[in-house]
């Protein structure tokens, strides 16, 4: 199936779009749903990084104001940035980055913040349809399934259920990582984020498009569950 088909909208319906007609992979989208966002890459990663900085020093007035937004983007959505994030309890990137709004982050999460398939095709969506100029990878200190990718690295460990098929799109990193110096868990939390932010950005067409057009930037960055810090990293 052609992108025209599976979207319902061409290449050029991205940035700054205020009206959207026809079928998509979601259904009828009323024109309002891709309205877009006016903000730039750039603005879009210093705005997290604000607010990464007040969760930091101020997390009490990290406080979303739900009931004046909610009507608002109930009739549509422009998310500004795109989070990949880890499915762990600790990690909630609308907390992370100083208490973001309804409508504000387009957030994806699974163990291990993987690209996997329904993964890129919610990313493309944001940023195809809705207009979203940033991508942010999450990894995060003390990482589980980051843990779990290194022990079977290590020791061959024969994980059980799904764990196993699951963490094996880490073991990459973590085998490049082996005898590196500096903590293994931890240096494999930054490169599978880093591996995990290329893919995006070069495997999938729809956002490799939008990233040489200059119109999309994809980033990476690191979690400190002690700190509260988000060290970007890309």
């Amino acid at each position: 199936m052609s992108r025209r088909g599976f979207f319902g909208v061409t290449a050029s319906a991205a940035m700054g779009l205020t009206a959207f007609a026809g079928a998509s992979l979601w259904g009828a989208v009323p024109a309002v749903a891709s309205a877009g966002t006016a903000m730039t890459p750039d603005q879009a990663l210093d705005r997290l990084k604000a607010g990464n900085l007040k969760y930091q020093k101020a997390p009490d007035i990290c406080a979303a104001d739900m009931l004046k937004t909610r009507e608002t983007v109930a009739k549509g959505q422009s998310p500004w940035a795109i989070v990949l994030a880890c499915a762990d309890s600790r990690v909630a990137p609308e907390l992370v980055f100083g208490g973001a709004g309804l409508g504000d982050l387009f957030v994806c999460r699974n163990a291990g913040n993987m690209a996997d398939t329904a993964t890129m095709g919610s990313i493309e969506y944001a940023v195809e349809h809705l207009g979203t100029p940033l991508v942010v990878v999450l990894g995060h200190e003390r990482c589980g399934a980051v843990a779990a990718a290194c022990e079977v690295a290590e020791k061959g460990t024969k994980l059980p259920g799904s764990i196993g098929p699951m963490v094996n799109a880490i073991l990459p990193a973590a085998s490049a990582m082996r005898g590196k110096t500096g903590d293994f868990t931890d240096n494999v939390v930054r490169e599978s984020a880093r591996r995990t932010a290329v893919k995006i950005a070069t495997e999938s067409p729809i956002v490799a498009e939008f990233v040489h057009g200059g119109k999309v930037k994809v980033t990476y960055g690191r979690y400190d569950l002690d700190s509260g810090a988000v060290d970007f990293l890309g």
